[in-house]
């Protein structure tokens, strides 16, 4: 990674929260609460850049039709969450099969 990356990279970001901070505050709430998730349940598509960025797409669009965010996403933030990384593998899921356990080998 090349000092331009790093400095492309933190523009990005940058702009990103900008984004954020222009929600409506009850939608700030609510991202701030699914960014804190998904950095603790650590899926591995959100390195990809294109997780948090998407989130803040829908929340514009509903912002847009005059929706409160609770309307979109319901009122069990982690369980949309979940619902959203259902399919992506997670950092734990890679560690395991790194071990050679695979997932749900702890299970059997």
């Amino acid at each position: 990674m090349s000092i331009q990356d790093i400095i492309e990279g933190k523009k990005q970001w940058r702009a990103h929260v900008a984004r954020v901070k222009a929600l409506p505050p009850d939608y700030q709430i609510v991202y701030k609460e699914m960014q804190k998730y998904l950095f603790k349940v650590g899926p591995a598509s959100l390195s990809d850049g294109s997780l948090l960025p998407g989130i803040v797409d829908f929340f514009e669009e509903g912002v847009a039709a005059g929706k409160g965010v609770l309307e979109l996403i319901g009122t069990d933030v982690a369980a949309f969450c979940d619902d959203l990384i259902k399919d992506s593998p997670t950092y734990a899921d890679a560690y395991q099969e790194s071990i050679g356990g695979g997932p749900g080998a702890a299970r059997k």
